[in-house]
Formats: structure tokens, C-alpha cells, sequence
């Protein structure tokens, strides 16, 4: 307990610091009241009459399991991927499925969603690919100096690598993945037939409570190299972050919406994900900002903004997300290159948590842009 009340006695303000015990540095942007000295994350009341899919549905096997070769600067990445088609002829539109940055981001999060979408493709002649991130789910971990730039690479790299003249690409992502694809098709490095933003985020744990001037910055900057350390890394990073106790208590309070759904196995199974060698690299990046696409909400509407006219983008905000992330993606409803605003049950979540709702409104923007026949 001492080497994790250190490192976030480093965050302490003049009256405000966070316990170990109650700080979550999971998702982005979590609602934080504060109270003495603790950071708490707030609840949401909803209603659950809705069964949840996380329970009820079945194992998903995909089509198809691979590792690409990312080559980056010194570095060789075995990024994990996989394909998810029924046998069909003809054109298709390839839709990627990019998960939510977190400590505990994996394909799995999407399986359901490809899933719920193929069987409604009709006519329609659809396939999904689901990727992790560098250094996350079961791709490979080396320690490398992560940051916003490098995962717009990598999902640069990737999409000009699953492309092709023949097949639309069309492009899902979840919190800060969804704003980095649309920085990357702003700038004009990607150009996808259309984009969907599931409860997008662009701040982490850290700049969304506490800021980002330049005392702070050192601040983050002394826990990130602590993290990124061999013992005493491992050490916090086993105490803040790789726990089931953490992990439990993140879900059941911001990362979904109904807490009955965070069952012992789900914990288990994204425990293991946090024990693998090099996991803590990139949550350290993500924790302390360097993840960000952007450092304010006027950037983030402006990604939007310049896609006007291009790009046909939906945005997916939830009930049940934390005040702050919901603040962020209302900022979306009105938004220039918004096409279309919905929101549905869930937190940060929802692909994971409620993925037939969420597959209902992915499918909807597809007929409406593509004129499925369904």
C-alpha cells in the first residue's frame, strides 16, 4: 500500500488527492466527486428490465485468427486480429471493429456486435475485422515510447493493409479509438465510406480531473516512468491496476451499466489480460494523457467538423456513461459532421455490455447510407 499511496501522492492538489483505494484509472474520463480526500466514481440509476447480451450470449468463434507484423520505427509488433464473414460472393463492405483503449482492451468487446450484424446482413454481402491495439488484448507488449501519433500509425498502417478497391471499408471504434480514426480520416490518412463513434472519448483518467499544465504534466510524467519501471512499475502497477478487485470495482461503477453483468468469470477473464508481460506500457500512456487524439473539446468538435460533407458519421452515446464522458459525446449532438446522434442503454461499454442494441443502430446507419435490403 505505501508504493501506491506514493505514487498518487504525487497528484495531490492543495486540497484534493486520490486514495488508492477508491482511484480507477480505467476508461476515460470517469466522473469523479470529491470529498475530503478521496476520488470516488459516481453511479447512474437505470433501468434494467432489458436482459443484457453479455450474459445470454454464446461462446463467438470468428471465421478466421491471425497476426499481422507491424513494423514500427525499431520495433516488430505481432498485432492480433480476426475475421468474422458468412460465405457469400460478390463485392463485399468490410467493417473494422476497433476496440476502446484501456488497460483491459481485447477483440472481445466487438464479438458480439459482428456478430448481431452479419445475421441481419440480408442481402447485403458484409464481413467484420476486430484488431487490437499494439501493446493491448493479445497482441505483443514491447516497451515502447506509446503515444497518440503512434496508435494513429498503427491504425493507418492496418486499414491501408485490410484494403482494397474492390471492398468498401467502414470503420467502428469504441471511446479514444473512434477519435482517432476520425483524426486520421481528417487529415486525410484514411478514408473510410463511413465512420460510427460508440461512446467516443478523447481525454484520460488523469487530464480529465486534474488537468494538463505543465506542473501536472511533470507530475504525469514522474508516475509514467515509475510504471514503465521493472520492479517498482510492476509493484503499482499490480496495485492500482491488476486486481480483480480493481477491475470489479471499475465495471460495476463506470464501465457498465448494470452491475449485475460484471460476473466473476468476465472478471477473471480481463484480469488475465492486465498479467501479461510488458500489459503495463500502454496504460501507463493512456492514463497520464499521452493516448489523447486531443486536449480540449473545441479540438474534438473540430475533428468532426472538418469531415463535413466527406465522411457519413454516427455517433452512439449512452444513458449511463459518466458525467463527464456523457458531457463530451452530447457535444456530438449538434456537432457539424455528425450525420446522425443516438443514444442507447450502457456506460462505456455498450458494444460489450448491450451489443444487439448497439448492432440495431449500426445497422440502421448502414441501410440509411448503403440502402441495405434487408
Amino acid at each position: 500500500m505505501a508504493m501506491a499511496s506514493f505514487a498518487i501522492s504525487i497528484f495531490s492538489l492543495a486540497t484534493v488527492a486520490p486514495t488508492c483505494k477508491n482511484y480507477r484509472p480505467f476508461l476515460s474520463q470517469t466522473t469523479y466527486s470529491f470529498k475530503a480526500i478521496s476520488i470516488r466514481a459516481s453511479s447512474t440509476s437505470l433501468d434494467y428490465s432489458t436482459p443484457s447480451s453479455v450474459n445470454e450470449q454464446k461462446a463467438l468463434k470468428p471465421t478466421k485468427t491471425n497476426y499481422w507484423e507491424w513494423k514500427f520505427k525499431d520495433n516488430v509488433i505481432d498485432v492480433y486480429y480476426e475475421e468474422h464473414e458468412h460465405e457469400r460472393t460478390g463485392p463485399q463492405k468490410n467493417i473494422l471493429m476497433i476496440p476502446t483503449i484501456s488497460d483491459v482492451s481485447t477483440v472481445e468487446e466487438w464479438r458480439g456486435v459482428a456478430k448481431d450484424i452479419l445475421e441481419r446482413s440480408g442481402k447485403l454481402n458484409l464481413r467484420a475485422t476486430i484488431v487490437d491495439w499494439p501493446g493491448l488484448g493479445f497482441s505483443s507488449r514491447p516497451k515502447m515510447d506509446y503515444d497518440a501519433d503512434v496508435m494513429e500509425n498503427f491504425v493507418v498502417d492496418f486499414i491501408n493493409e485490410i484494403s482494397s478497391s474492390e471492398n468498401d471499408l467502414l470503420v467502428f471504434g469504441g471511446g479514444h479509438a473512434a477519435t482517432i480514426v476520425v483524426r486520421a480520416a481528417k487529415k486525410g490518412l484514411v478514408k473510410p465510406k463511413a465512420i460510427a463513434a460508440v461512446a467516443p472519448t478523447w481525454a484520460g483518467p488523469l487530464p480529465i480531473v486534474f488537468g494538463r499544465d505543465s506542473s501536472m504534466q511533470t507530475r504525469y510524467g514522474l508516475l509514467r516512468g515509475i510504471l514503465r519501471t521493472p520492479g517498482a512499475g510492476w509493484m503499482m502497477y499490480n496495485m492500482l491496476v491488476s486486481n480483480e478487485g480493481a477491475i470489479q470495482s471499475q465495471y460495476k461503477s463506470h464501465v457498465y451499466a448494470n452491475p449485475q453483468n460484471v460476473t466473476p468469470a468476465f472478471v477473471q477473464s480481463r484480469y488475465k489480460l492486465t498479467t501479461e508481460k510488458g500489459s503495463r506500457y500502454v496504460p501507463a500512456a493512456f492514463l497520464t494523457g499521452l493516448l489523447d487524439p486531443v486536449n480540449s473539446r473545441d479540438e474534438f468538435l473540430e475533428l468532426f467538423s472538418g469531415l463535413e460533407g466527406k465522411i457519413p458519421i454516427l455517433v452512439v452515446s449512452t444513458e449511463g456513461s459518466p458525467k463527464r464522458s456523457k458531457a463530451e459525446m452530447e457535444a456530438l449532438r449538434e456537432a457539424r459532421g455528425v450525420s446522425k446522434f443516438v443514444k442507447v442503454a450502457g456506460a462505456l461499454l455498450p458494444h460489450e455490455e448491450y451489443p444487439s442494441m448497439v448492432a440495431e443502430e449500426l445497422y440502421k446507419f448502414l441501410q440509411e447510407n448503403f440502402e441495405v435490403n434487408a
